[in-house]
């Protein structure tokens, strides 16, 4: 297609889940609540870390980015969505729209980087402890943090980049509920090899170290469990690895089945797919993580007992 007849468009149209107005009631009311529970219950998390002195451990510090992380990847996509259903409208416009295919990259990035990290600190406690509180301490807990913020802003940087760059025709409607980079992709009338290219090279390599660095942690993990002569032995080093287990499962599973493809193969049955990552496991995350961990129970027991003076407390 020639230049001269490539529009240059100043915003999108979100078409979300549905057109009718009484289904678009209940989908804002079910995100609504969605939302209030994802940023309350990660708020939790990271005052019970904060708040506890026997939670400052690097598994602790990890989940307790994990959950900032959380907070804002579901503000990335659901209160644009949520504005837009009072406003009755589906419009985001052209910067916005660039602006959170940014922070999307970003952050489903550092959930994975983040994982992958918690994946390390459970091979270290369990495959080697004698060392682990040598080998893990608060300075190369830092490092990995920031070189995972690093990497991961970088590579948003530069598909944000390569974005910009398209051309886009006189369709601009999204079958979507937020700017997801493939249906961009898919829309754009100038040539997005490039950018698939950089899908499946940098992002291929973003996205495969830390799931990598899971696989092997735990190929290690397993495998010193089962030399371990006593069932409770057994049973307590699986329950640390549970939670984390659960959910690298739903966050991986979903979006393997979306993105390792390519993008003009996206169609609008993916969206489905796409909730499980963006909106179900951040909401999920403090439960699975507090309710299979006594320390974090304990810890937001202890909350609960300062913040409402539990009567069952007696001050002698």
């Amino acid at each position: 297609m020639n230049r001269e007849n490539r529009t240059s468009i100043s915003e999108f149209f979100l078409l979300g889940f549905s057109e009718f107005p009484e289904q678009q009631q209940i989908i804002f009311w079910l995100f609504l609540c969605v939302y209030l529970v994802t940023m309350v219950g990660n708020l939790l998390i990271l005052l019970a870390i904060g708040l506890d002195a026997h939670l400052h451990t690097p598994m602790y510090f990890f989940l307790a980015n994990l959950s900032f992380v959380d907070i804002c990847f579901s503000s990335v996509t659901i209160p644009k969505m949520l504005l837009n259903y009072l406003l009755r409208s589906k419009s985001i416009s052209y910067v916005e729209c660039m602006v959170q295919i940014y922070f999307f990259i970003t952050f489903i990035n550092m959930d994975g980087f983040l994982l992958g990290v918690m994946a390390y600190d459970r091979y270290m406690a369990i495959c080697r402890p004698l060392h682990y509180n040598t080998i893990m301490c608060p300075r190369l807990c830092i490092i990995l943090v920031m070189i995972s913020w690093i990497i991961t802003h970088l590579h948003a940087l530069l598909h944000t980049l390569l974005m910009v760059q398209l051309f886009f025709c006189a369709d601009n409607t999204i079958p979507h509920f937020f700017c997801d980079p493939y249906p961009i992709l898919k829309l754009s009338c100038s040539d997005t090899y490039i950018n698939d290219l950089m899908v499946f090279t940098v992002g291929g390599m973003v996205f495969m170290t830390p799931f990598m660095c899971i696989t092997i942690s735990y190929a290690y993990i397993f495998s010193k469990v089962l030399k371990i002569p006593s069932a409770q032995g057994i049973k307590k080093a699986l329950s640390t690895c549970g939670s984390h287990l659960t959910v690298v499962s739903l966050f991986y599973g979903a979006i393997m089945g979306i993105y390792l493809r390519p993008s003009s193969s996206y169609s609008a049955q993916d969206m489905a797919a796409t909730v499980i990552f963006t909106i179900i496991t951040p909401m999920l995350n403090p439960f699975i993580y507090s309710l299979r961990n006594r320390d974090i129970k304990a810890a937001l027991k202890k909350i609960k007992r300062e913040l409402f003076k539990d009567p069952r407390i007696t001050k002698y």
